[in-house]
């Protein structure tokens, strides 16, 4: 049921990361782990599974709307999971920004 906002002490932006602020540029993660660093916490965090079934709930969205700043690799086993990771042209917002405004001043 709906909650009016006074009901809370706080509202916060709903900001999220972009794949470029979140992955190293070298690794691949799974979408658990994608979820552990969307909360900011370490890949291999350990997480109830309570906990870690809500952070798959806002990964997979995630994932989906930054599919064309990421790449997918296969399982490294039959049953295993499927890996994610920064593709290789996706860039931070800073440096494309700082890439444009040297772009305009040259």
């Amino acid at each position: 049921m709906p909650e009016p906002k006074s009901a809370f002490d706080a509202t916060y932006p709903c900001d999220f990361y972009e794949p470029a602020e979140l992955f190293e540029p070298d690794q691949m993660y799974t979408v658990p782990e994608i979820g552990r660093l969307l909360q900011g916490l370490e890949p291999d965090a350990e997480v109830d599974p309570d906990t870690e079934a809500v952070l798959v709930d806002w990964a997979v969205p995630w994932v989906m709307v930054h599919a064309e700043d990421m790449v997918i690799a296969e399982p490294l086993s039959e049953d295993g999971p499927g890996y994610y990771g920064l593709a290789p042209e996706a860039t931070p917002e800073e440096e494309t920004d700082a890439k444009a405004d040297a772009d305009e001043s040259a």
